[in-house]
């Protein structure tokens, strides 16, 4: 007996090391992790603060010697950089308030609605999953084309509005929600919008907030559609505008990373302030894969 508690005791406590030990490995790299992450953001920072000749120098400077914000004047007096954010702002905001509400109409009636076909319109909104943006790029630029809205913003906000990852996260919500809540309203009188307005939504408030937040994101993000169907560059989004600053000698480094540091200065805000919600977004996506 003497000597068994004085063995455990010794085990217990090497058993505690062993966890520290572990748990600090395990911190460590994390934050090597997190660090090499960071470093391009903090890259891009630290150049947009450089003089032009800085940014290419060797070996490189980790750090500005002195700190010059000449590029940042620069681009607000020679680029049309106020009219690249409003247009990312208006369309940004026009894609998000049109994908919420024809997402939330399109799942509201494949979940509470009985009609025929409803099963295999599901499907056909699943099959939207399958089929990258990409794939269809060739196509659609035809199809807009012809419709004659070729750097137009209608022809840039359209083909964002399909958004069958939204569907499917409100279809999992109202799913849900018990039938018998709708036809107790129903009985009461309320129509088909009563009951979606009034009681359906103000349910699901928390996804829909989440929802906009990562559709806002995603569409003042988008580079690839925007670059292909406008040109003008007055028209032009914030992330397709920073391909056009470049200084009569070629590609202005300094430059290029103020512009790309002020474009993602509102997401990095709406981040900041809505973390929570982004969070709650990602998840609920993240939980339908």
């Amino acid at each position: 007996m003497t000597t068994t508690v004085p063995r455990a005791a010794r085990t217990a406590s090497s058993s505690v090391r062993l966890a520290r030990l572990w748990g600090g490995v395990v911190t460590a790299l994390t934050v090597l992790l997190a660090a090499l992450w960071v470093f391009p953001l903090y890259w891009a920072a630290i150049t947009s603060l450089k003089a032009d000749n800085d940014t290419i120098a060797n070996p490189p400077t980790f750090w500005p010697k002195p700190f010059d914000f000449s590029s940042y004047t620069y681009i607000l007096q020679n680029s049309p950089l106020v009219r690249w954010y409003a247009n990312s702002i208006l369309t940004s905001l026009a894609i998000t308030v049109l994908v919420l509400l024809l997402s939330l109409l399109c799942a509201y009636a494949l979940s509470q609605i009985d009609f025929r076909g409803r099963k295999w319109l599901y499907v056909l909104v699943l099959v939207g999953f399958m089929i990258p943006f990409q794939a269809s790029l060739i196509p659609l630029f035809i199809l807009i084309n012809k419709m004659g809205l070729v750097n137009n913003f209608a022809g840039l906000i359209l083909p964002q509005l399909a958004a069958p990852l939204a569907v499917v996260i409100y279809k999992q919500f109202f799913d849900q929600i018990p039938h018998e809540l709708g036809d107790a309203a129903r009985i009461d009188g309320a129509g088909e919008w009563r009951v979606l307005f009034s009681i359906f939504l103000p349910l699901n408030w928390s996804i829909t907030v989440a929802l906009a937040i990562v559709t806002f994101i995603a569409a003042w993000n988008n580079f690839l559609w925007p670059f292909i169907v406008l040109n003008d560059p007055p028209k032009l989004t914030i992330p397709v505008g920073i391909t056009q600053v470049q200084s009569a000698y070629g590609v202005a480094y300094a430059k290029t990373m103020a512009t790309a540091v002020t474009a993602a200065l509102p997401t990095v805000i709406a981040y900041l302030i809505f973390q929570r919600r982004v969070t709650e977004g990602v998840m609920a996506t993240a939980g339908l894969k």
